[in-house]
Order: C-alpha cells, then structure tokens, then sequence
C-alpha cells in the first residue's frame, strides 16, 4: 500500500506570534474603555484561532480520515499515494464551533447596557434583540445543515444533478426567519424599465425562491469550479475578502476619507468614516448592523481558508471535499440573505457565473459530462490540456451542435472529431479548460494561479460595477 504524502511543515513562529494576539482582541472588548464596536474586535480574534486550528489540526487528523478510507488519489499527479479527502468537515467544524463561541460577543452591548442599567437604577427589564439572535441562530443551523448534507456527498457521491437541488433545504432555518421578521419582498426596477413596471415590484413567494437559488448557487458554483489543487479554496477566500472589504466601508470609523468615484464615470464622491455615518452607510445604523453581521461570518472563515488553502497549494496534502463548498457557499448566501445584499453578492461571483453558464450544456445532458471533469495531465511533461468530452451513444442534437458551434467561434472550445467513429469531440465546458484553450498548456500551480487572478480581476471589477456604475441602472443608494 503506498504511503500518504508527508504533510508540510508547520513554522512555530506561526503558533508563537498569532496566539497573544488573538487572544488580546478576544480580552480588549472586555475592558474599560470599551472599544466603538467590541464585537468587530473579537471577530478578529477568533479569526486568527481560526487560521490555527485549521492549520494545525487539518495534518493532525489527516490520517484518521485515511483510515477511514475518506481518501483520494490526486489525478494530476504521477503518484498515486493516498491524500485525505473531506477534510472540509474540520474546516466547516472549527469555522461553526468558533461562530457559536462568538455568540455573547455578539450581542456584548446588551449585556454592558444590562449591567449598567441594573447597577443605577435597580432592576431594570431591557429588550433584548431577539430578533437578531433569531438572525444568527438561524444563520448557524443553515451552516450545520450544509455541513451534514456535504457530508453525506462526500460519503455517497450523489451525482451532479440531484445535488443542484440538496442547499435549498438548508436555507428553510433562513427562509422561515426572514418571514417572521417581515423581510422586504419588493425589489427595486432599474430606471430603464420604470416607465413599464413602476419603481418597485412585489416579487412576494418569488423572491423566496430567488433566495432559495441564491443558495443553490453559491453553493455548487465553487463545487463545480474545481479539480485542481487550491482551486475551490482560493475561489472562496478571494470572494470572503472582497465582502469583507465591502464590509469595512461601512463602518463607523473615527477617521475619514474620499473616495473618487468621479474617475469611473460617478456623479459624486463617497465619504467614508465617521460614527455611524461612515461613508456608504449615510448615517444608517441598521446598515452598519447589516454589515458587522456579514463580518462576523466572514472574518473566521478567512482564517479557515486561508488555514486550509496552507495544506490544500499544489502539491495538495489535503483535499477539502464536498463539505467544504456547501459550508463555504451557504455562508456566502447567509450574508447575502440576511445583510441583504444579494445583487452585490452575485457581482463577486462573475467567474463562477461564468463557468456555470458554460458549464450548462453539460449539466443539464446536452453536452455528454464525464464523471471527473479536470483538465488532462500529460506525464511526459508535466503539464496540463483541457480534457474532452466524446458523444459515443448518441450524436450530438442540434441544439447542442449549435451551442458548442457558437463556443468554439467564441475560443471557449476546441471541437474535433474522433478518426475511428467519427463522433464530435469538444473539450469539457469549465472555466479551467477555457483557460488551456486560450493560453495554451501549463502546469497546475499556474493554473490555479490564472485561476486566483481572475477571480481577484473579477471582485475589482465588480467594485467598479457597484460604485462605480450603479448609477446607471439606480437612482440614490441602491444595494
């Protein structure tokens, strides 16, 4: 039996250095003078226990997942030793474990209010924000139920499309919350057609089933971008920071600065910072909440992935699995859902909206879809070619002559035909495929480095988009 890969070396430095800090942010919220937000301190702190136990505990365990036989040979290596598989289920682990501890941070303003009304005025009843617990709560069941049914994928392999449907069922905790506290149904017509339907529509049970695809998709986007080492952790870390940076722009810091949006074509500049008016919240708290939540979602699961993605860099040691996509990809539509900004959400995921288009024909039966999608690995040269598709039982319908013929004037793909049986051959629709297409063969960790870029090119065109260009579709600050 062949021996598993030797897990890379962890520096000690990381352990020595990263821990007083994290514990000072956990302890700085508890002392006098508070900070402005104490909450957004210890997020940080429990990011960075994040990024550690990810860390140490993904090499740690890796071999108990082994001989659990959750393991896997890397197809586009020339070894064949076996490498830990699932792993996304530490990863989900340590990321809801630490959500759940932050619990009384959250809501660390309640409590210091509760204690100072008591210790003045006697016993005192004050509110308590239930209804932001109940937001919470419900976030976190949806992350525990993507965690159980990534899973049971990663265990029964369910096939491509009976998995498209599985995330809706973890979004009823955060469809069932968002009607009790009376979400807003009504979505804001582009100026363009205003003169047809009026400025708002009530979208009503629609706008559920908008949010129960929002889930869908965020989920099994990154599941289907994949297939080479880093590639659906990378995705997921670029994506959690560009939120956070959308995040940060909204809060209420003590210093102030401009940006000029004029350069990309805007009316105005924005001002950033300020007590509860920083910059793009216009003095709005409930969108400074909105967004301190995101961030308290968003922080941690930095620090896993950045943990994970250490051990997941070509060559792998570990492989994240099912389980990690669902967990990743709910998150990203808890904070849309709950934040409520699901239109600036989709613009961060351009790539994979992208690769799912392409990826249609073959999801859906047009195009044949193998099992293993990943571009093909030449062992002569270590390098990497897109892979292909072959229609053996059946030729190909007009429909999907058509759009492959479209495709391949497009350079998306190489069509050709087999010698012996005269079957259409293409090469299979993914986003990493259109890449070895277009610029040609490369090794993996280039790949997946194109792959990095284009995802970071895509969030900084998708900040233009949104404050840049906005205005052209909406009036004031739509979101």
């Amino acid at each position: 039996m062949a021996q598993p890969i030797s897990p890379r070396p962890l520096p000690s430095i990381i352990l020595l250095s990263l821990v007083p800090v994290g514990a000072w942010l956990l302890i700085r919220p508890l002392l006098d003078p508070l900070p402005p937000v104490p909450a957004f301190l210890a997020s940080v702190g429990f990011s960075i226990f994040a990024f550690l136990f990810t860390i140490y505990l993904v090499p740690a365990l890796g071999p108990a997942f082994i001989k659990a036989r959750l393991s896997g040979r890397d197809l586009l290596k020339t070894y064949d030793t076996p490498i830990p598989e699932s792993l996304g289920l530490v990863c989900a682990s340590v990321y809801i474990l630490l959500l759940i501890l932050f619990i009384p941070f959250a809501f660390s303003d309640v409590f210091v209010n509760d204690y100072e009304n008591r210790s003045q005025h006697g016993l005192v009843i004050t509110e308590f924000p239930h209804q932001k617990l109940a937001v919470f709560l419900s976030s976190l069941l949806s992350l525990l139920i993507a965690t159980i049914l990534g899973f049971l994928d990663d265990v029964f392999d369910i096939r491509w499309r009976h998995k498209l449907p599985v995330p809706i069922i973890a979004t009823i905790p955060l469809l069932i919350v968002y009607y009790a506290e009376r979400g807003n149904t009504n979505v804001v017509v582009p100026l363009p057609l205003r003169p047809l339907f009026g400025t708002l529509i009530n979208l009503g049970p629609l706008y559920y089933l908008y949010m129960s695809l929002l889930s869908t998709f965020c989920t099994n986007s990154i599941n289907i971008l994949a297939g080479i080492n880093g590639a659906e952790t990378s995705q997921a870390l670029v994506i959690a920071v560009s939120l956070i940076v959308n995040d940060l722009l909204y809060l209420p810091w003590p210093f102030g600065f401009r940006i000029p949006l004029h350069l990309l074509g805007g009316h105005a500049e924005f001002n950033v910072g300020g007590p509860w008016s920083a910059g793009m919240a216009y003095g709005s708290r409930e969108l400074v909440e909105r967004h301190l939540l995101s961030l308290y979602f968003m922080l941690p699961l930095v620090g896993v992935c950045a943990g994970f993605l250490y051990h997941n860099w070509y060559p792998a040691r570990a492989f994240p699995g099912d389980t990690f996509c669902y967990v990743t990809g709910m998150a990203f539509a808890v904070v849309g859902i709950q934040a409520h900004f699901s239109k600036t959400l989709l613009l961060f995921f351009l790539p994979q909206i992208f690769n799912f288009i392409l990826s249609c024909p073959q999801l859906f039966g047009l195009v044949p879809c193998p099992r293993h999608r990943v571009p093909r690995f030449d062992k002569e040269t270590g390098l990497l070619y897109p892979s292909k598709a072959r229609f053996e039982k059946k030729l190909a319908s007009p429909l999907a002559n058509l759009i492959l013929r479209v495709f391949s004037a497009l350079h998306l793909v190489q069509l050709s035909t087999d010698q012996e049986t005269g079957q259409l051959e293409t090469t299979n629709l993914t986003i990493l495929n259109v890449f070895l297409v277009t610029l040609g063969p490369m090794k993996e960790d280039t790949l997946v480095k194109t792959l990095i870029s284009t995802q970071v090119a895509g969030s900084v065109f998708a900040f233009a988009i949104r404050y840049g260009l906005a205005w052209l579709l909406y009036d004031g600050n739509r979101r």
